[in-house]
């Protein structure tokens, strides 16, 4: 079965709201079985939404619609669907007499606009909504040769979510055919896209009733597998046996198998071995320690360090010499050195890392004025010896920044798997 979701509202095209539903149903849709295969934001205009809504109709069994039932003039979800099916709308009694009562309980009078909440389309069941004045609406019907779910739901999500899990979920559980979704993620740094699809293809394409999706973004590739199944055993099975293939293939390129971030990989490792780590950070300004730290318990492996951006701050919390910034400069493999073994001495941790680059725009002073921006230099200190990690990365300051923190955990990472 093929779910679309259809979000009504003119101001989700603005860049100041987000239409937030879609996740949540997304959600709840897959606990049943259900593959989301559509989402669509639309407008307030009747005839975009009733193209919108005819076109969900001939390619989707399950259509979901959040938003514009309210009792103003640009809420006309319900006239759309009703323009879109070829059927009419009637207005209810009792939901024109609860409407009544709903306002007389706040002594007001109910304005006549909000009339319209009542109207149901042709043959579709109501679905109360206790937390709300606009009731959803339900309507199992055939569209050509074909049956079709249509559930409207208002807009607000203080009214959507419980509307959908107390009424909506258990009636789709009793009509719709009984499947579970499972999935599975696989997660890789620094490695090429391209590289990935290439080697991963063959392997995945064998498994035509497994999804595979490939994201790419923030220095990470995110391999997706999902599989419907009668039971959710079954799913399972068939989305870890394409998942073990597929980390036999990439092998220590996955740190992740079952969707933990880079950041807490790296502090499960160091915490299996009783392994610190303390940080110096120049370009990145604390970046690195801010990905470390928003990972709940974290101070088990990771003690601490410094923002180092000036010379004066590397010779004061890191302990490297004037003389190395003046006849090096700070982006330079020895700064690099210094700072890893200068943060690792000064805090007592089993491991120190240091960042050092140019992030710009503009040019460095003195010997760094040679270098290019996005020259980043990485270093790892454990004690016995110093490992450097040289860098040359594009694009504006804040990617140069974050691909200088995702380099450094997954060097920390490679480290620390020989």
């Amino acid at each position: 079965m093929i779910a679309e979701i259809i979000a009504a509202g003119s101001e989700m095209l603005t860049p100041h709201r987000q239409d937030t539903n879609s996740l949540f149903l997304t959600a709840e849709l897959n606990d049943l079985g259900v593959e989301v295969a559509f989402k669509t934001i639309v407008g307030d205009d009747l005839k975009h939404l009733t193209e919108v809504a005819r076109a969900a109709f001939s390619r989707a069994d399950l259509i979901l619609f959040s938003g514009g039932l309210g009792p103003t003039e640009d809420d006309r979800t319900r006239e759309a669907v009703a323009a879109a099916l070829g059927i009419s709308l009637r207005r209810d009694p009792e939901i024109l007499a609860t409407l009544h009562k709903r306002f007389a309980a706040r002594q007001m009078t109910m304005p006549p606009n909000n009339a319209k909440q009542a109207d149901v389309l042709e043959g579709a069941a109501i679905l109360a909504n206790t937390t709300g004045s606009a009731p959803g609406q339900m309507l199992d019907t055939v569209v050509g040769e074909y049956r079709k779910i249509i559930v409207l739901l208002p807009g607000p999500p203080r009214e959507l979510k419980p509307l959908f899990t107390d009424v909506v979920k258990p009636m789709l559980a009793s009509i719709l055919p009984q499947h579970k979704l499972a999935r599975r993620m696989l997660r890789m740094a620094l490695v090429p896209e391209s590289q990935v699809d290439a080697r991963t293809s063959p392997i995945y394409n064998q498994y035509s009733d497994v999804e595979t999706t490939i994201l790419a973004g923030h220095g990470e590739i995110q391999l997706h597998f999902t599989a419907v199944k009668p039971t959710l055993e079954e799913a399972q099975n068939r989305v870890d046996e394409l998942a073990s293939r597929v980390e036999a293939e990439m092998d220590d390129a996955i740190f992740s198998s079952q969707g933990e971030s880079l950041e807490e990989v790296v502090l499960m490792m160091m915490e299996m071995r009783h392994l610190t780590l303390s940080v110096a950070e120049s370009c990145t300004g604390g970046l690195l320690a801010q990905r470390l730290t928003a990972v709940p318990n974290s101070s088990r492996a990771f003690v601490g360090g410094a923002v180092v951006y000036t010379p004066e701050m590397k010779m004061l919390f890191a302990d490297v010499p004037r003389e190395m910034v003046e006849l090096h400069g700070a982006v330079s493999p020895e700064v690099a050195r210094a700072l890893a073994e200068g943060i690792r001495a000064r805090t007592g941790s089993s491991l120190g890392i240091s960042i050092t680059g140019l992030a710009g725009p503009g040019t460095a002073p003195g010997k760094d004025a040679e270098r290019p921006i996005g020259r980043v230099y990485i270093g790892l200190a454990d004690g016995r010896d110093t490992y450097i990690k040289e860098l040359t990365l594009s694009g504006d300051r804040e990617h140069i920044r974050w691909w200088s923190s995702q380099h450094a955990l997954e060097f920390l990472r490679q480290t620390l798997h020989r």
